[in-house]
């Protein structure tokens, strides 16, 4: 267990502010959402690993053979890694809440990680994940926040598949937030928004 496991960019907390870990899409790296992260919760840690697998010279978090279809081993090795990663920067950082969100591959792999241990995040931000397998039940994100946005025409990540994942997680008891528009697989601004809001809101506000 180790804070060096990944190449990353890193910012301290201040006094007993959140973590935040952000993931980068395919050919993103630890740049890519590093001060998006640090406006979105000022004063929070921010935490952004780049993925450890090369795809032509794209940064990815896990292994794939061909769009949509996942090496399920290399997946399973990804997870297993990536929560030993922020099992030892919440150790080192001490008792606060952690807050995760992800773009795309790296939204994949958050949501493996969300599902295999639903303890490390207070909080997770979906943005255009693509869940393709059917995931077992994992009660224990009973009353987890987590918010899952979307393009209904994206080609990369099928809206059908998205729908399922939101169905999935309000399935386990999970407190559920959407943020959808009508384009593609780009990142839009009202997304955005809805991830400073959903970050940002008090834990009663993300109880109503």
């Amino acid at each position: 267990m180790s804070t060096h496991e990944y190449i990353s960019l890193t910012r301290e907390p201040a006094s007993d502010a959140p973590l935040v870990f952000a993931f980068h899409g395919t050919g993103g790296d630890e740049h890519q959402f590093f001060g998006m992260a640090r406006e979105l919760v000022p004063g929070a840690g921010v935490i952004t690993p780049r993925g450890d697998v090369s795809e032509m010279g794209a940064a990815r978090f896990f292994r794939r053979t061909d769009e949509g279809i996942y090496d399920m081993d290399d997946l399973a090795r990804a997870t297993e890694k990536l929560v030993s990663f922020v099992e030892a920067w919440t150790t080192q950082l001490g008792d606060r809440p952690a807050y995760g969100f992800g773009y795309s591959n790296g939204a994949n792999i958050l949501a493996s990680v969300m599902m295999a241990r639903p303890d490390l995040f207070d909080r997770v931000g979906l943005l255009h994940p693509l869940i393709p397998w059917e995931p077992a039940p994992v009660p224990a994100l009973a009353r987890t926040p987590i918010l899952i946005t979307a393009g209904r025409d994206d080609p990369i990540c099928p809206w059908p598949l998205t729908q399922r994942l939101v169905d999935w997680s309000e399935a386990q008891g999970a407190s559920v937030v959407t943020a959808y528009h009508d384009g593609g697989h780009e990142l839009r601004r009202e997304e955005t928004a809805a991830l400073s809001q959903f970050l940002r809101a008090s834990p009663a506000e993300q109880a109503a």
